[in-house]
């Protein structure tokens, strides 16, 4: 009776089916081997061969002979039959955007998925403790503000009540069913999809093991472990109950005050909220002015309004020692001449600090995976990393941390791992907006970031007191501001300020995004008395007077 003995091969190199069907080809007829299955998906070779012609080491020789192919890991069929229920095609490590739309795209393409996910609940930043809970914060607090503020003189509000725990609890409620229906639900039924709950840290290349227990592998694996608030290193922070932008949601009692460390979007966005619900806040930034990646108009702009509503700013501040005396914390801070100052806070402090990328307890050094000077992942323009089978995606990376980014990178990595779709992310549209109020929003590059590129440039920006809805709404806050280049007429950029921007620049994302010159912005027709009519107003001013204009002429 003819010997015979199993083996099955991990294969490294194969880009599609045809590849699995030639491995197939150069195996058959070969001395010794009997039968051969080369699965593409999983990334397998199965040979049945008798151990009197022929060898393991003699077929990954023959397999590796081309130099397109690698045996990554030969076991007996037993072997991996035992393991078999731990093996995928992809395995997504995280939880959040870019996770579930890497999932949902998994499962259109048929692809055994694995997606473990820990920290933060299924869902991520974004429902959990970013934009669904602080937005309902803002927009609850915007309705505190007009209660007792109006544009109108002839209106004189009267103020409202805040029952402080019930809007905590509608925030935790909206979090709760939002979470359920824009994630869990929506991949229940989904019939190649495992998920796990655990940490997660790379075993070798392919595997990783969960909760130091289960190991699992993948053909490929797709790293969208998100970020988390970046804690910086101050004397006695450790020893004071300090908030971050994530816990401060959390508080079941309005406190008295805060101090916010840090004026970035996300900082400003919080102390304006918590002010107008009737919290004492102020504000520290390292920096000379608030949101420094921005030009300094609207920095002032912001500033003033922060400043009418209450809001205390110590710009050049640097907390240096925190120090905890009874129900106070003692901030000792260094000013920009080099004086030491100290400011004393009874309610709470929050750190607004940035953000860095979750990779630390990944085990990345294990593998070799490249990372920049910010701890962030390297990729491509393929959104792969140095290790080709593993892709990253969402706030892990070095790309613009949004939602709406990491969710078109997750699903983008997948077709780029399995479809060899070769996609790109391209943000030179991106639109964006800081939803203070007024909001600011922008698309493309501004002035001063045209100027460092030698590019030709115009700008022309109109203050909000020429829009006639602005007028009628006695709302004036803000500005538009367009960035063409005068060769070509194309949009540069676009930068606005004003209540309801974000509404608006969609519009100039496509006008970037289409080439659309600046002069067809003027002559299209936009309905009077929106503030979108600023657009095309802004786009006239380039070569005109619009204060010389009538109501809707061009």
């Amino acid at each position: 009776m003819k010997q015979q003995q199993h083996v099955v091969l991990r294969l490294e190199g194969m880009s599609c089916e045809h590849c699995a069907r030639g491995i197939e080809q150069l195996l058959r007829g070969a001395q010794g081997i009997n039968e051969v299955e080369v699965s593409y998906a999983e990334a397998l070779c199965r040979c049945s061969f008798d151990p009197s012609q022929t060898d393991a080491k003699t077929i990954t020789a023959r397999i590796e002979a081309g130099g397109s192919y690698r045996v990554r890991e030969i076991k007996t069929a037993e072997e991996l039959s035992r393991r078999s229920n731990q093996s995928f095609d992809l395995i997504i490590i995280g939880g959040g955007s870019a996770a579930f739309s890497a999932a949902i795209k998994a499962e259109s393409l048929g692809l055994r998925t694995l997606m473990v996910n820990a920290g933060l609940p299924w869902g991520g930043c974004c429902v959990n403790v970013g934009c669904i809970p602080s937005k309902h914060l803002i927009r609850a607090a915007e309705n505190m503000y007009r209660s007792a503020h109006s544009s109108f003189s002839a209106i004189k509000p009267r103020g409202a009540e805040l029952d402080f725990a019930s809007l905590i609890r509608d925030n935790k409620e909206l979090v709760t069913e939002l979470r359920k229906k824009k994630y869990l639900d929506v991949v229940k039924d989904f019939f190649h999809l495992s998920r796990i709950s655990g940490w997660a840290e790379f075993e070798d290349e392919h595997s990783i093991r969960v909760d130091g227990k289960a190991v699992y592998s993948a053909k490929k694996i797709l790293i969208a472990t998100g970020s988390s608030t970046r804690i910086p290193a101050i004397e006695g922070l450790e020893t004071i109950d300090y908030l971050t932008h994530i816990s401060l949601f959390e508080l079941k009692e309005k406190p008295p005050s805060l101090t916010i460390l840090g004026a970035g979007y996300i900082g400003l966005e919080l102390a304006q909220a918590y002010s107008r619900l009737g919290v004492k806040v102020r504000i520290m930034q390292f920096r000379d002015r608030v949101l420094r990646k921005q030009t300094p108009d609207i920095s002032a702009l912001i500033v003033n309004q922060l400043k009418d509503e209450g809001i205390e700013l110590f710009p050049g501040l640097q907390a240096f020692r925190f120090e905890q005396k009874g129900e106070t914390v003692v901030i000792h801070a260094r000013q920009a001449n080099g004086s030491v100052v100290q400011l004393e806070e009874k309610g709470k402090i929050v750190l607004a600090t940035g953000t860095q990328a979750n990779t630390s307890r990944l085990g990345l050094e294990r593998i070799g995976l490249q990372l920049n000077d910010k701890g962030q992942i390297v990729t491509n323009e393929y959104l792969q990393t140095n290790l080709p089978h593993i892709y990253a995606a969402g706030d892990v990376t070095n790309t613009p941390a949004y939602v709406y980014t990491a969710a078109h990178e997750g699903k983008t990595a997948v077709e780029n791992a399995f479809a060899q779709a070769k996609k790109k992310v391209d943000y030179s549209a991106l639109p964006w907006v800081i939803f203070t109020d007024p909001q600011i929003a922008g698309v493309g590059i501004d002035e001063e970031q045209a100027a460092a590129l030698n590019l030709p440039f115009e700008v022309s920006k109109l203050s909000l007191e020429e829009v006639p809805r602005a007028l009628t709404a006695h709302d004036t806050r803000g500005f538009i501001k367009l960035i063409r280049n005068p060769e070509t007429d194309r949009l540069l950029g676009a930068r606005l300020v004003a209540p309801e921007g974000g509404e608006l620049i969609t519009l100039l994302s496509m006008a970037i995004k289409h080439e659309i010159p600046v002069k067809e912005l003027a002559e299209s027709i936009y309905p009077y008395l929106t503030l979108s009519e600023g657009i095309k107003l802004t786009a006239i001013a380039f070569g005109k007077d619009i204060s010389k204009l009538s109501c809707c002429a061009s």
